[in-house]
């Protein structure tokens, strides 16, 4: 993944951090169609985001290992 992305990711992953989200408000905000920005894809293929059944539909959720990784990138930012 390029490091390039890692600012975005961080983005991604705090805003994810406060709450789980709708998936409809999610792909709403970071889905896109440029082949070179790929925020959500990376994220749900390191494993750091996942979807999952809510009462209201599909919600967003960081992982653990999102959490770990964002402290980490935030550690390292201080």
């Amino acid at each position: 993944m390029p490091e390039a992305n890692d600012a975005l990711l961080v983005d991604l992953l705090t805003w994810l951090a406060a709450g789980d989200r709708p998936y409809g408000e999610v792909m709403e905000a970071w889905r896109s169609s440029c082949p070179r920005l790929t925020i959500w894809e990376d994220a749900l293929v390191e494993g750091w985001i996942r979807r999952r059944s809510g009462a209201n539909g599909a919600l967003v959720a960081i992982t653990d290992e999102g959490r770990a990784w964002l402290t980490e990138q935030q550690a390292r930012a201080a």
